[in-house]
C-alpha cells in the first residue's frame, strides 16, 4: 500500500506538470472506485487551472482556480503517472485521464480500486472541514510533531505503541513499513503499551519517525509489490529496510533473529533483544 513517503513521492513527481496547467478534458473508464467517483468532477475539473498540488496525510490536493479541490487517494495499489499525451495506449486498470493544456495526461491506474477521485466544493478548506481530512493528526514531519505531543498523547494509553503511532488520528502517515522500521531505531518493543514508554524514548521515537520517513522520501518510496512513482519507476527504500520483511533473517545491530508477530492483523518485524 502506499505510504506516506509514496505519496510524497509521487506528489512531487506530478507536481512540475500540473501545477499552472488548465484541464483540457477528464475521461473516466471506472468509476467504481472505493467511492464511486461522482458524476460532476469532470465539469468540475474541465477548464480549470491546478493552482497548487499538496500533500495531507496520504491525499493528495489539487486546488483549482475556482476555488474546488480535487482529493485523490492511491488506497492499497493506485499510482499516478504523467504520459506525453492523450493518445498513448491505456493500460489494463488505468481508470481516469486528466487531459492538460501542455499536452500531457496525468493518468490514474489502480487495479484493486481502493483508491478514491473526489472534489470538496469552492469557500472550504478541505483539510478542516472534509470528513476524510478533519480529523486527521499533525504531519509527522513537521514541528507540530514534537516529543511534548506524543507524550500527552500517550499518557495512560494502554494501547500498543505500534498502534498508536500507526493511527492517522494521532498522527498521519506512519504505515506499517515504518512504524515497525521506526520502533526498531528507537529501541522499543512494538508491544509496549504506550502508556509504559518512557520520555527519554519518546524523543527517540519522534526522532526515528522523521528519521526513516524522510530517508525513504529521499529514496522514491518502497517498493514491495506494486507501487511506482510518478515516471512509472519503483522505491529503492526497500534495501534500507532494517527490520521489515525480515522475519529470520540477523538482525543488523545484534546476531539474534528478527521476529515476525501479528498485531491487529498486520505483520510487525521486530528484534526482542534490541527492543525492550
Amino acid at each position: 500500500m502506499p505510504e506516506l513517503p509514496e505519496v510524497e513521492t509521487t506528489l512531487r513527481g506530478i507536481e512540475p506538470w500540473v501545477v499552472s496547467q488548465e484541464i483540457r478534458d477528464v475521461v473516466i473508464r471506472q468509476r467504481s472506485l472505493r467511492w464511486p467517483v461522482p458524476d460532476e468532477i469532470g465539469d468540475n475539473l474541465i477548464g480549470q487551472t491546478v493552482e497548487s498540488a499538496r500533500r495531507r496525510g496520504k491525499y493528495i490536493l489539487l486546488t483549482l482556480s475556482g476555488g474546488g479541490t480535487l482529493l485523490i487517494h492511491l488506497g492499497m495499489s493506485g499510482s499516478l503517472r504523467i504520459l506525453s499525451g492523450e493518445d498513448e495506449d491505456w493500460r489494463k486498470h488505468d481508470h481516469i485521464g486528466v487531459q492538460l493544456a501542455s499536452g500531457k495526461e496525468l493518468r490514474f491506474h489502480d487495479p484493486r480500486r481502493f483508491g478514491c477521485w473526489l472534489f470538496s466544493e469552492p469557500g472550504v478548506s478541505p483539510e478542516e472541514t472534509h470528513p476524510l481530512l478533519e480529523k486527521l493528526g499533525p504531519e509527522p514531519l513537521s514541528e507540530n510533531f514534537n516529543e511534548d505531543y506524543l507524550w500527552q498523547r500517550m499518557r495512560n494509553r494502554k494501547v500498543a505503541i505500534k498502534q498508536l503511532i500507526m493511527n492517522a488520528n494521532e498522527v498521519v502517515g506512519v504505515g506499517n513499513i515504518y512504524a515497525c522500521e521506526a520502533l526498531f531505531l528507537s529501541g522499543i518493543s512494538p508491544r509496549r503499551a504506550a502508556g509504559r514508554v518512557t520520555r527519554k524514548q519518546t524523543a527517540l521515537l519522534v526522532a526515528a519517525i522523521k528519521k526513516v520517513l524522510g530517508e525513504a522520501i529521499e529514496m522514491g518510496g518502497t517498493t514491495l509489490r506494486d507501487f511506482l512513482n510518478a515516471e512509472g519507476e519503483a522505491g529503492y527504500f526497500k534495501q534500507e529496510l532494517r527490520v521489515y520483511d525480515r522475519e529470520g533473517k540477523t538482525c543488523r545491530k545484534c546476531s539474534d533473529p528478527v521476529k515476525r508477530i501479528v498485531q491487529s492483523n498486520r505483520s510487525t518485524f521486530f528484534c526482542s533483544h534490541c527492543q525492550k
